[in-house]
């Protein structure tokens, strides 16, 4: 059976005190295609998630200086709404509830094995809208084939360069989230987007928008004052 495509984008965050246990995790996720960032504690994860946005965060609760539920409820009163799986030995029932009740979405015990891991992981992303079963996304008008790099606008092919496609398919991605130029140089544009000025992404974008909406009905494009842009 072919295995499900994975996108780079995909970013979690693990958070666990043991080396040895954030080693393995870390290594069980990456071999399953996932981009992967860990903490030995909850210090600096803040700083980290106010500079970029990973899809799912799996957190220990016993852990150095913050607890990691309470962690988590920080965040959500903080206005963070990333998917979480606990990772931990605290089993008890009225621990798992303590846990679900501080925003957890998922709640694996240690002991733990690394392939029910991943496919929790993967059924939770799945949830969350991050992983799309389907090899064609539908928006609006718009519907892409992700595997064959198709477009189609009202049911009509329309054609699209790679980078237009790749551009496109990032934003389809992350819908009503404003999207720095930084960042769509970072994945759109080969080696990172070196030497792309502003001016190239704002003609690309331009030049995308003339061909899936010319008239401008669906109005899919919105500038962010200082930021960049938006997709809806």
């Amino acid at each position: 059976m072919q295995k499900e495509n994975i996108s780079p984008a995909i970013e979690i965050v693990v958070i666990e005190d043991e080396e040895d246990i954030l080693e393995l995790v870390e290594y069980h996720l990456v071999k399953e295609g996932y981009a992967v960032t860990g903490f030995l504690s909850t210090e600096n994860v803040e700083q980290f998630l106010e500079e970029e946005t990973p899809s799912l965060l799996i957190v220990d609760r016993n852990l150095p200086g913050m607890e990691g539920s309470e962690f988590v409820a920080y965040l959500r009163e903080i206005g963070y709404d990333i998917p979480v799986i606990f990772l931990t030995a605290k089993d008890q029932e009225f621990e798992l509830e303590e846990g679900y009740e501080r925003g957890g979405d998922d709640y694996i015990s240690k002991p733990f094995s690394p392939k029910v891991l991943t496919l929790r992981v993967k059924a939770l992303l799945k949830r969350s809208g991050v992983l799309v079963k389907q090899e064609r996304i539908k928006h609006k008008a718009l519907t892409i084939d992700v595997v064959k790099k198709d477009l189609y606008v009202e049911g009509e092919a329309v054609s699209l360069t790679n980078l237009e496609f790749n551009l496109l398919h990032t934003f389809i991605k992350n819908i009503d989230k404003a999207l720095t130029r930084d960042f769509l140089r970072d994945e759109v544009w080969p080696s990172n987007g070196e030497g792309v000025n502003d001016n190239a992404i704002n003609v690309a974008i331009n030049r995308l928008k003339n061909k899936i909406d010319p008239e401008n009905e669906q109005n899919y494009f919105h500038p962010v004052w200082g930021v960049g842009y938006k997709f809806s």
